[in-house]
């Protein structure tokens, strides 16, 4: 029993002694922090990039009915270095259709993009826009168009000619309780 008591000594203070050394083993420094994420600078414009210039960014269509398209034509002028190639234009909801010149607009040229709206069934205020994405310094470039759409008059329902007048309705009866 003795030398069962003594060996469970020995083995417990190996124990220890191995726990003691990995706990005063150097430890590894933390890693150094990982550097701040830097943005992701835009490379800069090309200084002889294409210039829009339009004679107005925004269209206000005033009032108009609804049923059918609200058009409009936004004129530009190429007034920067080197043609302008518009890649593509869109309009900020399905309702909003724009059309742009698939050639490229070279400079002192000028270039329409025709924008339509569709106001069948959207009665209301109108506030959309239309983004153009080109190689023009300003791209994106954002369009507007404004307005309100005059909601069609209710139309009265005439019976056919020859129809008999709707039969009256008798007034409810009031029930004795």
């Amino acid at each position: 029993m003795k030398k069962v008591v003594f060996s469970l000594l020995c083995l417990s203070i190996c124990t220890l002694s191995a726990v003691a050394q990995d706990n005063h083993s150097p430890v590894a420094p933390p890693p150094p922090p990982a550097a701040a994420a830097q943005p992701v600078a835009k490379p800069a414009p090309d200084p002889d990039a294409g210039i829009f210039k339009f004679k107005e960014e925004t269209h206000d269509y005033g009032e108009v009915p609804e049923g059918p398209l609200a058009e409009t034509d936004f004129e530009f002028k190429n007034v920067g270095k080197k043609p302008i190639s518009i890649t593509e234009a869109h309009g900020s909801c399905g309702c909003t259709v724009p059309k742009w010149p698939q050639e490229p607009i070279l400079p002192g040229k000028k270039g329409v993009i025709h924008v339509a709206y569709t106001t069948q069934g959207r009665p209301g205020m109108i506030m959309k826009e239309v983004t153009i994405n080109s190689n023009a310094q300003q791209s994106p470039m954002v369009l507007h168009i404004r307005g309100t759409v005059k909601p069609k008059p209710v139309e009265a329902v005439t019976p056919p000619a020859g129809t008999p007048p709707p039969a009256p309705v008798a007034p409810p009866v009031p029930v004795k309780k």
